[in-house]
């Protein structure tokens, strides 16, 4: 239906942590009612790096059939969720180059008005979540984006603790996201889902 918020999950994960919470991202817009589109960015490292760790390697094989993200599936969403590990306090480098293909987009202004938002996961406890989100809001800044993120605007939040947007630690991908962290991805999709929808219906409305 053309009322339908469309969202698009976008993220990079290497042995399968960020994968989980992209999972439990799709999952909540579903249950808001969005039409959704899990996609993954293109892998940039080589394959004798993949092959160097089983983790790696097997976490590749089981997602070689997601899609891989192209820059009309931004011009398509309502609203984009983007997911990565962080890298030195930043995203990693396969979705940063995918953001840095967006420009055709971005100089026509497709990228205008939309709503954003995002989550993370790193090895350690203060790892760089925080930086990592805040560094993803930037580019949405640029864009002339919406950012939503899930504040302090449900109890659970105070156990989660990031205001900024969900977030795991995994202990170099040994923990698995627990029930605070994908609870914590949920409240911030739907959230974004449902501004969206919002913002969709006042655009639309004029």
């Amino acid at each position: 239906m053309d009322g339908q918020v469309k969202v698009a999950v976008i993220y990079y994960s290497a042995t399968g942590i960020t994968y989980q919470m992209a999972q439990a991202a799709c999952e909540a817009a579903g249950e808001a009612g969005a039409e959704v589109r899990l996609r993954k960015v293109r892998e940039l490292a080589p394959a004798e790096a993949i092959r160097s760790n089983s983790g790696w390697q097997a976490h590749h094989l089981e997602t070689q059939d997601v899609p891989e993200a192209q820059i009309d599936d931004l011009a398509w969403a309502d609203v984009v969720i983007f997911g990565s590990p962080t890298r030195y306090g930043m995203i990693a480098a396969q979705l940063k180059q995918f953001i840095d293909t967006t420009g055709p987009l971005w100089a026509q202004g497709a990228l205008v008005d939309k709503v954003y938002s995002a989550f993370t996961s790193t090895a350690t406890s203060h790892g760089g979540q925080e930086s990592t989100l805040l560094s993803l809001f930037t580019v949405f800044y640029h864009w002339g984006g919406l950012v939503v993120a899930p504040g302090y605007t449900d109890t659970s939040q105070f156990v989660a603790g990031n205001p900024y947007g969900a977030s795991h630690t995994s202990n170099n991908g040994e923990i698995a996201p627990d029930h605070v962290a994908l609870g914590a991805t949920a409240l911030t999709v739907k959230r974004a889902v449902r501004l969206g929808g919002v913002v969709k219906r006042g655009l639309a409305a004029g």
